[in-house]
């Protein structure tokens, strides 16, 4: 659904069930507040446009004023070119606190020539491990790609382009946990993770390259803003249960069978004494990964 579209619908969902908590974001300059880079963090265009920098000193990145239960988000990215080999640019949703929720889109710098690393998580009540990591087929060096959280009770859908490329389904009935009952912010950071984000940390940031920018514009969320608590959500939560139709069933197998490079329910070395409980055969419930 595009994003006009979208918001149109959810106005007309609020007025419908009387919410007052739903938050239409798409300003960095009113919507977000720094988290740490100072002036690396430069918002233009009226506050449709964002650069984060990251130097030999500091990285940066930015974090929305509200907390959020269940919604939509899509960012428009532009990673950084060259030798981005060593840095990270976070995309992604979390709470606070060792018991923390966290929904994780990381994009893994790479030596010249060599493809960007896609890395995605989900954390519930502290709980995390589960990685799906993808190549992308594009450049995401070259222009700006739409990425997007959608966020339900029951589900989590991870898009690249308007197509779906991950499904994390509630599996809470079986003893697995899922992000319900926390309120998280959305985030944006650019920084330095050579220890472990290219090769396995084989492969060090080269600081003789910096300053590294990525782009960011068009951000869009509509997400519900629990202002009393997380029964402020319940309908609007309820609203967003749509699972993907049988086209986009078949761009997320397309995408499965290309371009999945690590899985962790197919990690059998990490997992040497035997798979998450989720990942085993009788409890993987279609399309999701």
């Amino acid at each position: 659904m595009a994003p006009s579209r979208r918001g149109s619908f959810f106005l007309l969902l609020s007025m419908l069930l009387g919410l007052t908590t739903i938050a239409y974001g798409g300003n960095f300059n009113t919507d977000f507040d720094l988290l740490f880079g100072d002036d690396r963090v430069k918002i233009t265009d009226g506050g449709q446009s964002m650069s984060l920098t990251m130097d030999k000193y500091s990285g940066s990145g930015v974090a929305t004023k509200d907390q959020f239960l269940y919604g939509r988000f899509d960012m428009k990215i532009k990673l950084v070119g060259g030798n981005s080999a060593g840095t990270v640019t976070a995309f992604y949703l979390s709470s606070q606190g060792d018991h923390h929720d966290e929904v994780d889109l990381e994009f893994l710098g790479n030596l010249t020539g060599d493809p960007y690393m896609l890395s995605t998580n989900v954390f519930a009540d502290g709980v995390g491990g589960r990685e799906v990591q993808y190549y992308l087929w594009f450049d995401p060096t070259a222009d700006y790609h739409t990425y997007s959280i959608d966020w339900s009770p029951t589900r989590i859908i991870l898009w690249v382009d308007d197509v779906p490329i991950r499904v994390i389904n509630n599996k809470e009935i079986i003893g697995v946990p899922f992000p319900t009952k926390q309120a998280m912010r959305l985030y944006t950071t650019l920084w330095n993770g050579d220890a472990w984000a290219t090769r396995w940390g084989q492969v060090k940031i080269d600081m003789s390259q910096a300053p590294f920018v990525a782009g960011f514009k068009n951000y869009n969320g509509t997400a519900c803003v629990p202002k009393r608590g997380i029964a402020d959500c319940k309908r609007f939560g309820s609203s967003m249960k749509r699972g993907l139709d049988n086209e986009n069933k078949k761009k997320l197998k397309q995408v499965n069978s290309k371009w999945v490079v690590y899985h962790y329910c197919r990690d059998l070395r990490r997992y040497a004494h035997g798979l998450p409980f989720e990942c085993r055969r009788d409890n993987m419930a279609h399309g999701d990964n």
